[in-house]
């Protein structure tokens, strides 16, 4: 019985970083050029942009979770279009569970990274601009090297985040061993199973990564202050 345990606790660990790692990846490509627009645009749509990538934020992960299931599903826009191309439905997948994962954390990679574009001021691109350095280079090799604590943190977060997600992954990937049962659900099936000694263990393995999570944060933030003060 421990034995199957560990395999199921493993099986669970290797495919929650697995999706951390790749969510983590995807979202640095995406909420950078985003948060570099939200920082530097005068568009009047900003606002209406800067409030749907926070929305995760502030609606509960099952609200999300049951739009993102609907829009995946057979009848859902995001289905029809995925079984016209030949992909079959999303939902109860893992590729459906990566970009539910990519969509919930959007804040906290765009957030940090936006910062970082605003806390630098234009002065560093206006001078690249004198140099005659094209807008690509300036962006390249100006801002997001400046940037690149906001990207760091941004990764930080967003891989934390993916890890310990729970609403979004029950609603649109269910809890399929090897498919979609992440640690999260593993520990909830342990509850549920009432076996508190195996869900124990996982959970407080959790609580250790959480905490070295915000550890390297808090160490972070002190090394941009002694570089910068």
């Amino acid at each position: 019985m421990t034995q199957a345990w560990g395999s199921e606790a493993w099986q669970a660990i290797v495919l929650t970083l697995q999706l951390a790692l790749l969510t983590t990846l995807v979202l640095l490509l995406l909420a950078t050029p985003l948060a570099w627009w939200l920082s530097q645009t005068r568009s009047p749509w900003r606002g209406p942009v800067a409030a749907l990538a926070t929305l995760p934020l502030v609606l509960p992960p099952s609200v999300l979770g049951f739009y993102l299931l609907v829009a995946m599903g057979p009848q859902g826009p995001l289905g029809q279009w995925t079984q016209a191309m030949g992909w079959g439905v999303l939902s109860f997948t893992f590729t459906g569970l990566l970009i539910g994962s990519v969509v919930f954390s959007l804040p906290f990679a765009v957030q940090p990274i936006q910062h970082a574009f605003e806390a630098m001021g234009p002065r560093p691109m206006e001078v690249a601009a004198t140099l005659r350095a094209s807008p690509w280079d300036a962006f390249f090799h100006v801002a997001l090297p400046l940037a690149k604590p906001g990207l760091w943190t941004a990764a930080i977060l967003s891989f934390a985040h993916t890890v310990g997600e729970f609403g979004v992954v029950l609603m649109l990937g269910g809890n399929i061993p090897g498919e979609t049962r992440v640690v999260s659900t593993q520990i909830y099936g342990h509850v549920e199973a009432m076996e508190y000694a195996q869900a124990h263990g996982l959970a407080g393995g959790m609580v250790v990564f959480s905490f070295a999570v915000l550890w390297l944060l808090a160490l972070m933030k002190r090394r941009r202050e002694r570089v910068m003060p």
